[in-house]
C-alpha cells in the first residue's frame, strides 16, 4: 500500500501541476489510479518475496500478503491527495503564480511551501469538527463516494488499458501535430476578414457557435470528465450557457453596446484602458505593493469585455438567487426543523446503520488530533501574515467583495483571505468526502487520518516545486503575447486570478461597482436573483398543477457560466455534446455497457493523455522542437479579438 500510493500521490501532483498553466488544464482523478493500481498491486503481490526483515523487535516484508480491497482505498485516498482532492492543483499556488508572473515581484520558497501547506492542512480542523455530523449518520448519504464503491467491486482492466492506449496514441495529433484540432472554429475558415464572424465562431475567443473539438483535454477541461456528470446537471449547464452566451451577450453587444462593449473584445478576461488598449497594471503599484492611486488616475478607470463583467453579475444573482431558492421551495424544512433536527438527533442518539456499527470495532480519531491541526495551521498562516507583511487569513466572490471593501488596496491580502476562508472550506468538504469512502469501505479511521495527511504534505511539496520549475524555465509562461504561437504555456486560470487580485483587491469594489463607477448597475442584479425564485414559487401557487416549475433551479442557471472564463465556449460545447451522448442516449439505449464501461473509460481518456503530455514535454518542448504549419496555428480566429467600434486602434485590427 504504501508503495503504490505514495508513488501514485506524486505521480498525479506532477501531472496536475504540469497541467495546471496549460491552456486546457485537464485534472487527473484518483479514479484514474483507482483502476490503474489494481493489476499492479496484485502483480506486486504475486512476485515480491515473502521474507521478513527485522530491525530489533520490528518486523517487516515487502509482500505484506495478498493485495487487498482495503489497500486498494488507501491508495485511493493517496492519489485524492495528489490531485489536490479534486481540484487539480492546489488554489494557493496561484497565488504564488501571480506574485511571481504577473505582479512581478520576489517570494521566498519557503513562504510559498508553507502558503500551500497552510491552506490545504486547514480544512482538516474544520472537517474534524462535522464528521460526527456529515460522515457516521446513515441519511448523510454522498452519491458521487457510491460511484467509487461501485467502481472498487467492478473494473474491467482489459477495457480500461486499451482506451489508454489509444488515447496516448491519438493525443500526439491535437498535442503536437495538428492542434487545430482542438478548437474547429469551421466559421474562421470561412470568413477570414470579417470581425463579426470571427467573434461568433471563434471556440476561444468568442462565442463559439458551430465550434468542436477532437481533443479530449478540451472536452474534460474546467468542467472536467462529461462521462461522470449526470444527465439532469448537463441539461441545467445546457439551458443555463445557451441563454447567456447565445442569449443575453448577443443583446448586450451588439444591440445595446452595454459599458461600451465595442471599445473591447467580446469575450476576453484582461483588463483594459477605456481605449481598448491592455491595462498596464505593474504601472499602479507602488514599492509597498500596494495602489498608487496618483498613476491609477493618470491611467484611468479599468475596464472590462461585457462577458466578463456580466460574468460577475451572473455570480452575484446566483448567490442571492441560492438564498431565497432554499428559503422559497424548502423553507417549511427549515421552519419545522423536522428534517434538520432528524438527522442531528439520529447522528447523535443511534439510529446507526450496519456500516456505523462495523466501524465501532476500530479506534477512533480522538478529536484533539484535528484541534491541534487547527491551531497549528492558523498559527502557521498567522506567521506568514506576519512575515510577509501582505498576506492576510469566507464563498468566493463574496469573500472578495466583502474583504476588498475592508481592505483595499493589497490585492495579495485579498486572495489570501479568499483562499484560507472559502477553499479551507471546500477543502474541508473533500476530507469528508474521503472519510464517508472510508466509512463505506470499512478502513480504520486512524490509517485513513495518517494516508490524508501524509499525502496532503507530500502533495503540496511537489505541487510547489513544479509550478517554482516551470515558472522559471518556460520562458514567456502566462504571457500569450510572449509566447511562440500555439504554445500551450498560457495560464488561463491563472490570468483570471490574477485579474480578481487587482479588482478585488488592489483597485477595490468600491471604484469597479461604487455607487460612481462604471459598474455600479451590476449590484442591481443581486436584486434580481433574489426575486427569480420568488416570482417561480408564487406562480407555482397559482399553478399548482404546472409540476416542472419547481424543477427550475435559477442558482443552477445563473451559475452555469461561473468558469468563463477562464473556460470557453469550445469546452461548453463539447463538454455537452459527449456528455449527451454518453449520459443520455448510451445510459438509455445501452444501458449494460455504461454500466461497467462509462467510468472506466473516462479514467483511461486521461491517463492516456496525461502520459502522452509529459512525453511530449520532455522529448520536445524542452529542446523547442516544433513543427509550423496551417495546423499548429491556432484556431485561426485573429480577429475574434478585435474592437468594432470607430478609432480604437489596437495592434493587429483593422480600424473603423
Amino acid at each position: 500500500m504504501w508503495s503504490l500510493g505514495l508513488f501514485s500521490c506524486c505521480l498525479l501532483s506532477f501531472l496536475n501541476q504540469f497541467f495546471a498553466y496549460r491552456t486546457e488544464p485537464l485534472i487527473i482523478s484518483q479514479i484514474t489510479v483507482q483502476v490503474a493500481t489494481l493489476p499492479i498491486g496484485q502483480f506486486m503481490a504475486a512476485v515480491l518475496p515473502t521474507t521478513e526483515f527485522g530491525i530489533g523487535s520490528w518486523k517487516f516484508s515487502f509482500n505484506p500478503g495478498p493485495f487487498n480491497m482495503k489497500e486498494h482505498v488507501l491508495i485511493t485516498i493517496f492519489a485524492n491527495a495528489g490531485s489536490a482532492f479534486g481540484s487539480g492543483s492546489p488554489y494557493a499556488v496561484a497565488i504564488v503564480t501571480i506574485i511571481k508572473v504577473f505582479y512581478e515581484r520576489k517570494i521566498s520558497f519557503f513562504a510559498s511551501w508553507l502558503l500551500i501547506i497552510s491552506t490545504q492542512v486547514l480544512g482538516y480542523g474544520w472537517a474534524g469538527l462535522l464528521r460526527k455530523y456529515v460522515v457516521e449518520p446513515a441519511q448523510m448519504w454522498w452519491p458521487s463516494t457510491l460511484v467509487q464503491v461501485s467502481l472498487f467491486r467492478y473494473c474491467y482492466l482489459n477495457y480500461f488499458f486499451i482506451n489508454l492506449t489509444c488515447s496516448f496514441a491519438w493525443y500526439i495529433v491535437p498535442g503536437y501535430l495538428f492542434s487545430t484540432l482542438s478548437s474547429i472554429s469551421w466559421i474562421c475558415w470561412a470568413f477570414p476578414k470579417s470581425i463579426t464572424a470571427q467573434q461568433i465562431g471563434s471556440g476561444m475567443k468568442g462565442l463559439g457557435l458551430g465550434v468542436f473539438t477532437l481533443d479530449w483535454t478540451v472536452i474534460a477541461s474546467f468542467l472536467y470528465s462529461p462521462l461522470i456528470s449526470p444527465f439532469f446537471a448537463i441539461v441545467n449547464v445546457f439551458i443555463g450557457y445557451s441563454l447567456i452566451v447565445y442569449g443575453v451577450i448577443p443583446i448586450v453587444y451588439w444591440a445595446f453596446n452595454v459599458y461600451n462593449a465595442h471599445n473591447f473584445p467580446i469575450f476576453s478576461s484582461d483588463l483594459f484602458t477605456t481605449q481598448g488598449q491592455q491595462y498596464d497594471i505593474r504601472a499602479i503599484v507602488n514599492d509597498k505593493f500596494q495602489i498608487d492611486y496618483e498613476k491609477y488616475y493618470k491611467q484611468g478607470p479599468i475596464q472590462l469585455s461585457v462577458f466578463f463583467s456580466l460574468t460577475y453579475g451572473f455570480g452575484f444573482a446566483t448567490i442571492a438567487a441560492t438564498l431565497t431558492h432554499v428559503v422559497c421551495f424548502y423553507g417549511r424544512y427549515i421552519h419545522t426543523h423536522i428534517e434538520i433536527m432528524g438527522k442531528y438527533r439520529a447522528s447523535s442518539k443511534g439510529k446507526e446503520d450496519i456500516h456505523t456499527r462495523l466501524m465501532k470495532r476500530y479506534k477512533d480519531i480522538p478529536s484533539w488530533w484535528f484541534y491541534v491541526l487547527l491551531a497549528l495551521t492558523l498559527l502557521a498562516s498567522l506567521l506568514l501574515c506576519i512575515l510577509g507583511k501582505e498576506q492576510t487569513p469566507g464563498l468566493n466572490i463574496i469573500t472578495e467583495y466583502i474583504f476588498g471593501l475592508i481592505y483595499t488596496g493589497r490585492p495579495i491580502a485579498n486572495v489570501c483571505f479568499k483562499t484560507y476562508g472559502y477553499i479551507s472550506m471546500a477543502q474541508a468538504v473533500s476530507f469528508l468526502a474521503d472519510f464517508k469512502l472510508g466509512h463505506y469501505m470499512k478502513i480504520p479511521p486512524r490509517s485513513m487520518f495518517l494516508v490524508q495527511f501524509i499525502g496532503t504534505i507530500l502533495a503540496g511539496t511537489i505541487n510547489i516545486g513544479v509550478a517554482w520549475w516551470l515558472l522559471t524555465s518556460v520562458d514567456g509562461i502566462c504571457h500569450p503575447e510572449n509566447l511562440p504561437l500555439g504554445s500551450p504555456w498560457t495560464c488561463p486560470g491563472d490570468r483570471v486570478f490574477f485579474d480578481a487580485s487587482v479588482i478585488w483587491g488592489l483597485v477595490g469594489p468600491k471604484k469597479i461597482f461604487g455607487s460612481k463607477a462604471d459598474y455600479h448597475a451590476l449590484n442591481w442584479f443581486f436584486f434580481g436573483g433574489a426575486m427569480g425564485p420568488i416570482i417561480l414559487w408564487l406562480l407555482y401557487k397559482v399553478f399548482p398543477k404546472y409540476s416542472w416549475i419547481p424543477l427550475i433551479n435559477l442558482p443552477v442557471l445563473l451559475g452555469s457560466t461561473a468558469v468563463m472564463p477562464p473556460a470557453t465556449a469550445v469546452n461548453f460545447n463539447s463538454w455537452i455534446v459527449i456528455g449527451t451522448i454518453f449520459n443520455y442516449f448510451i445510459f438509455r439505449y445501452r444501458k449494460k455497457w455504461w454500466q461497467r464501461y462509462n467510468y472506466v473509460l473516462s479514467a483511461a481518456l486521461d491517463a492516456g493523455v496525461a502520459f502522452m503530455a509529459v512525453l511530449l514535454y520532455f522529448a520536445l518542448g524542452l529542446e523547442n522542437k516544433s513543427i509550423s504549419w496551417w495546423g499548429t496555428q491556432g484556431e485561426h480566429c485573429p480577429l475574434a479579438t478585435c474592437p468594432t467600434a470607430k478609432g480604437i486602434v489596437v495592434e493587429g485590427c483593422p480600424v473603423h
